[in-house]
């Protein structure tokens, strides 16, 4: 098992020591970890509420556990899944940034907004939000989805008024068309994932994912009960970058953070293997939105100094494990479900209190 893990510092008796000393050399990040932002246009928002963080006791003696909490996304603000965080959120910021700051509403942005069009690549559920987003405060959306994203994805896409172009291969050439059509028609090219030279969208994008961080650490301030481990599930790394940053900076306790990837998809595995970005190479991985090969710079920046463990799951394993967590009742995806077979081969121990994403629901076909 050891072969499948990185580990940028010793467990237990060693943690606070290390702490300590890699406090004095962080780099400062690259987006805001702050939730207090996207709190406040979300305070507005009819479809918002905090999505319930599940204790399932079944399932934490089945793997092992003292305590599991599932972070239950399927049904976030009516889109199914964290990514209505992110998408929606940087759409209403670039747009009240255009007009000067202030409300995104207001009859200045909507004027400027009606000629903004906003292009993104997509997995499926970041399209779905930012496409939501741009219906919202009256701009145009444009998503590009790759050949292997289901059909289901893209009727709920153009379902919001958005419109759906479809690329060749996989999800990176789904990136390099969206890059090349925001250039040759004036578009803002609004993706989830960043690389050097482009980091301000993505960094939006992470902020609005730290509404989820901060929902969680409200309610394990209130119980005084917090996780001794947290696993996160990755695709170029946006949520996890943002909820273990989050976690490192406003957390009263300090758990170790486990980052969860396909095998067939480990880019931030193999970029901190390597101390830089870099590319990984594999066959399509039945977890989509996790089946990503290229990260992020922002989230593997964050992560480099933020996660304890990279570990990666297979297909099998995270079918598996979608089947578990939907016999608990949180009906998820392989991607949804992957922590859940992380845990499992982990085997954090009897004494583990441990916090995990169900980050979609099913797909709609």
């Amino acid at each position: 098992m050891l072969n499948h893990l990185i580990f940028f510092r010793l467990y237990h008796a060693t943690m606070m020591i290390l702490n300590a000393h890699r406090s004095d050399d962080r780099k400062p990040y690259l987006f805001r970890v702050e939730a207090t932002r996207p709190l406040a246009l979300l305070g507005s928002c009819p479809a918002y509420a905090p999505t319930p963080l599940r204790k399932l006791d079944g399932l934490a003696g089945s793997l092992g556990l003292a305590k599991l909490w599932v972070k239950d996304e399927t049904k976030r603000m009516r889109l199914g899944s964290f990514k209505a965080l992110g998408g929606a959120y940087a759409v209403a910021q670039m747009i009240s940034d255009a007009a000067g700051g202030g409300d995104p509403m207001s009859p200045e942005a909507a004027a400027l907004a009606r000629d903004m069009t906003f292009i993104t690549a997509s997995a499926g559920n970041h399209g779905l939000s930012v496409a939501a987003g741009a219906k919202v405060f009256g701009a145009q959306a444009v998503i590009v989805l790759a050949e292997t994203v289901p059909e289901g994805f893209a009727d709920r896409i153009r379902g919001l008024g958005a419109r759906v172009l479809r690329s060749e291969g996989n999800y990176e050439q789904s990136i390099v068309t969206a890059k090349a059509e925001a250039a040759a028609n004036g578009w803002t090219h609004l993706a989830d994932g960043s690389w050097e030279g482009y980091l301000d969208a993505p960094a939006l994008v992470m902020e609005g994912y730290t509404v989820l961080a901060e929902e969680c650490r409200a309610e394990f301030a209130a119980s005084g009960e917090w996780p001794t481990h947290v696993f996160l599930q990755a695709g170029v790394g946006g949520l996890a970058g943002a909820v273990a940053a989050h976690i490192r900076a406003f957390w009263d306790e300090q758990p170790e953070i486990v980052i969860v990837e396909p095998d067939a998809a480990a880019c931030l595995l193999r970029s901190a293997e390597a101390g830089k970005l870099t590319h990984a190479d594999g066959p399509e991985s039945n977890m989509g939105r996790l089946d990503c090969k290229d990260a992020s710079l922002i989230a593997f920046e964050a992560l480099r100094q933020d996660a304890d463990v990279f570990f990666t799951v297979t297909d099998q394993e995270a079918t598996a494990a979608a089947s578990e967590l939907s016999g608990a009742g949180i009906a998820t995806t392989p991607s949804g479900g992957a922590s859940v077979a992380a845990i499992r081969n982990l085997s954090p121990g009897p004494d583990a209190r441990v916090m995990m994403i169900a980050s979609e629901g099913p797909e709609r076909t």
